[in-house]
């Protein structure tokens, strides 16, 4: 559970935003009221869904496209039918950027509008503020980005990368291919500084060296002093973890202060294709991203998935892995209940045990009935000057999701 402490550590932050309204309504942004398109009691016909992102704050750059591709998955399964001959029906809550929300909005989705799933969240903090909530009221809520792991859940299903399918193999093929020299930064907030907890323990394994290490709020502006300790500490690779809007300043102040990525290698992993779009390409043109899935990704699903985004939203929007996690999200629920033969959690979870399968535009995934996580494919990929990403690196195939680094000597006790 998430502790007061830190409830009253990063909520000030939280109001600290920068201006991105116009940025925030391109991506489909609807402002900080409830959306609830459900009545409040459903009917025989309609089995209705919870949908929980920040709409708006500092996550908005991040989330309101998730809400969006989960939107989409929805109207395609309605269109082809509904799930047990029954229309799907979002009820739509804002979080807030804020953790204490999140918890409050979980709490009404399943005690007042009685959904039977929710699909939402984006940071750790806000997964940690939900986690007691639907484990209490044993709801079910499948959390669409990577994380740092560390955890399991019978009340979540894991969409997005535990650690070994994204951190530790970046740090890894960063070591081989970009140099030994680490510096360290993130927002402060459980995520990064567990993410990078687990670096650190990495480096000190395969022979990295750790030259600096900084945290921010969420919602920072301010990098002018940690740019210049960066260009004191001489860093190879730069290991960023900053979350939402900070990025916009991060690698813009970068940039103004001459450092481009022929100087240091940075690698992000929490910006992908939306954040790049409110950065600018020309602050990121060189950069890595270690993910799961990019726009580019090749397969005749994402393909597809891409054209049907773009159609329903606007050409100038792009997919991305959370967004991409977010909408397979839904279509694996609906596996499972039909699979289940209803929506009650307890034999929807019963039926991911046998191991639930869909192919999403990122490739073959499934469910892994030991620790309710997707097998998923890494993927390392460098911003282009039109903001896609290159692939220049991939795993091959996905990888048995491993959340608590079992078998890694250098992880034990962390």
């Amino acid at each position: 559970m998430v502790k007061k402490r830190l409830f009253k550590r990063l909520t000030p932050a939280l109001a600290i935003t920068l201006s991105l309204g116009l940025l925030v309504s391109g991506c489909g942004a609807t402002g900080a009221q409830s959306q609830n398109t459900a009545p409040s009691q459903a009917s025989g016909d309609t089995i209705k869904v919870g949908i929980l992102h920040s709409l708006s704050g500092t996550m908005a750059i991040s989330e309101v496209s998730v809400k969006d591709a989960e939107l989409m998955a929805i109207d395609e399964i309605n269109a082809s039918g509904g799930v047990l001959g029954k229309k799907v029906v979002p009820v739509i809550e804002d979080g807030a950027s804020d953790w204490p929300t999140f918890a409050e909005k979980a709490k009404k989705l399943l005690q007042q509008d009685k959904v039977a799933t929710i699909f939402g969240c984006w940071t750790s903090a806000s997964r940690k503020a939900v986690l007691p909530v639907v484990e209490e009221n044993n709801g079910l809520l499948w959390y669409p980005v990577q994380y740092e792991g560390l955890e399991s859940s019978k009340n979540i299903v894991y969409t997005g990368a535990e650690p070994t399918e994204q951190i530790v193999p970046a740090v890894s093929w960063l070591l081989k291919n970009r140099g030994k020299d680490f510096y360290l930064l993130g927002s402060d907030y459980v995520f990064p500084r567990t993410a990078n907890k687990i670096i650190k323990a990495q480096l000190k394994a395969e022979g990295g060296n750790l030259v600096g290490e900084e945290y921010t709020p969420l919602g920072h502006t301010d990098y002018s002093t940690i740019i210049n300790k960066i260009k004191a500490a001489k860093p190879k690779v730069i290991f960023n973890t900053l979350n939402g809007d900070s990025n916009v300043a991060f690698f813009k102040q970068l940039r103004d202060a001459g450092i481009t990525s022929k100087d240091i290698t940075v690698m992000s992993v929490s910006v992908a294709e939306e954040e790049i779009r409110g950065i600018g390409a020309e602050n990121m043109a060189g950069d890595l991203a270690v993910w799961n899935y990019f726009q580019t990704t090749n397969t005749p699903e994402n393909k597809a998935f891409v054209e049907k985004y773009k159609a329903k939203y606007g050409n100038k929007r792009v997919t991305d892995d959370p967004i991409e996690a977010g909408y397979f999200g839904v279509y694996l629920w609906a596996e499972a209940v039909k699979k289940a033969g209803t929506t009650d959690v307890d034999k929807v979870r019963e039926a991911l045990k046998t191991g639930i399968e869909y192919k999403a535009p990122e490739g073959l995934v499934k469910i892994e009935p030991e620790n309710q996580h997707t097998w998923k494919t890494v993927r390392i990929g460098e911003v282009q000057p039109d903001g896609m990403f290159k692939e220049i690196w991939s795993s091959g195939q996905p990888i048995k999701p491993n959340p608590y680094l079992k078998g890694l000597d250098w992880a034990k006790g962390l």
